[in-house]
């Protein structure tokens, strides 16, 4: 299996492309985890797009954020998502890894802070990430906030 990965700022997407990336993200954070909550929330036009395909079909994606959009002074991974099957495959690692890369090109080595979901805890951890508050609820899900600093 090969991918192939873009990084796109929103104006950039074809719309097949914006298609397919709120296809996956609904297809996972809506339905497969049952979680009735508004995706799109005016924050992907300011913000950089990462993907990775497996011939047409979408399988992997993150949306990177800039200072002042989720966070003010950090820099933002959200929307992480990889297809369920696709999962135990190392691709969500893969993500993780291009998409702090992209973040360090992107923002200047900017601090990176995240909303996880607490069951990922460990995953972030074991790239650099620490733990900066306590649990706390979004859309019924366990959360954390997490910063990396370079």
């Amino acid at each position: 299996m090969l991918l192939i990965w873009f990084c796109k700022f929103f104006d950039e997407l074809t719309q097949l492309e914006l298609y397919k990336i709120l296809q996956l993200r609904n297809e996972v954070f809506v339905v497969e985890q049952n979680c009735v909550y508004q995706d799109a929330d005016n924050k992907d036009q300011s913000c950089y797009h990462l993907a990775g395909s497996d011939g047409d079909l979408l399988v992997a994606y993150t949306r990177l954020m800039p200072a002042g959009i989720a966070y003010k002074k950090e820099a933002s991974i959200g929307r992480v998502v990889t297809s369920a099957a696709y999962r135990n495959t190392g691709i969500g690692r893969i993500l993780m890894q291009k998409s702090i890369e992209q973040c360090r090109l992107l923002f200047n080595d900017a601090p990176i802070k995240i909303g996880a979901q607490l069951y990922l805890q460990s995953f972030y951890e074991s790239f650099g990430f620490k733990q900066l508050s306590d649990i706390y609820l979004e859309d019924g899900i366990e959360h954390i906030e997490m910063l990396l600093l370079f």
